[in-house]
């Protein structure tokens, strides 16, 4: 059962203790030409003021879910998603709050293409908020990194406006009920970082038809920055500057790895951030450190630290 334009679309935001970001995205999402029916926001801070912004934005068709628990984005996500079936949601919109579509136009263009390509999920182009020509996070294509969103097009077929299997989930994704039945939601115990690899891990083992449509963006702060080259650029390694993103990061990884579809990857795992920690950084400690957090979520130990 396809995306369709006469579908009931629920906009699901995870937000935590980022109003003044978070009303940008708002201000975008509520004022799409498609309209949206819903406009669901989970606090994750249980903020007053986020409710006062929804309802400014998005009046009655504002959903407030106040959590006095950090579910994380993962968790988030995952509440969102229930509440919007429960609501009658036909089709779920995946937003952020330091993100925001591109303009009005972002889900109609979505709904459009995924209905010409019949699509249970599409996805826009994820882009550098300061420098919407770049990428906000590099893509692999191949052996190929693209970091530029006109080397997505195919200069044999400019006209093609979709990149099959592949897509940026919770970054303005729009997802059909019938794919969530699939797929189900979002892993709570992830948290942060590693969510969306794994809900896209899900996504293509599903057999589902999915995809990311090039002639439309979601516009996010860059990311890049995490992604190390090694071997002189023809492999990265992520290596995130803050040691709790590095611990969610590396444990969740270990995790995804040890998942049906990812396995055939683990010694490419091992190997690049060997060489990252080892070679390139000389750091057998953070090596070490990594070590330990992959092979906790290879356990499926999730602690918090």
């Amino acid at each position: 059962m396809p995306l369709k334009p006469s579908d009931a679309i629920a906009a699901v935001i995870v937000t935590h203790n980022r109003p003044e970001l978070l009303a940008h995205s708002l201000e975008v999402v509520a004022q799409q030409s498609h309209p949206v029916d819903w406009v669901i926001v989970v606090d994750n801070d249980d903020d007053p003021k986020v409710q006062d912004l929804l309802k400014q934005h998005a009046g009655d068709r504002g959903v407030y879910l106040a959590s006095k628990h950090n579910l994380g984005g993962g968790g988030g996500f995952a509440y969102g998603f229930l509440h919007a079936l429960a609501l009658g949601a036909d089709a779920v919109w995946c937003a952020d709050d330091d993100g925001r579509p591109e303009g009005r136009e972002v889900l109609a263009t979505l709904l459009e293409c995924a209905a010409r390509h019949e699509l249970e999920a599409v996805s826009p182009v994820v882009c550098n908020l300061e420098q919407p020509d770049r990428l906000a996070f590099p893509l692999r294509r191949g052996v190929q990194w693209r970091r530029l969103r006109s080397e997505l097009i195919d200069p044999a077929h400019p006209e093609d406006d979709l990149l099959e299997g592949i897509a940026s989930l919770f970054n303005g994704a729009v997802f059909s009920a019938h794919a969530l039945e699939r797929v189900g939601v979002p892993d709570y115990r992830l948290f942060i970082r590693g969510d969306e690899v794994e809900y896209h891990r899900r996504l293509q083992r599903s057999g589902l038809k999915f995809g990311t449509c090039l002639s439309t963006a979601y516009l996010h702060p860059d990311g890049s920055d995490e992604f190390k080259p090694i071997l002189g650029g023809r492999m990265h390694t992520q290596y995130p500057d803050q040691p709790g993103k590095r611990f969610f990061t590396y444990r969740n990884r270990g995790y995804l790895m040890n998942q049906p579809g990812m396995r055939r990857l683990l010694p490419q795992e091992y190997a690049r951030f060997a060489w990252f920690f080892l070679v390139q950084r000389r750091d057998p400690k953070g090596f070490g450190e990594w070590l330990r957090l992959h092979q906790l979520g290879r356990r499926e130990r999730f602690e918090r630290p």
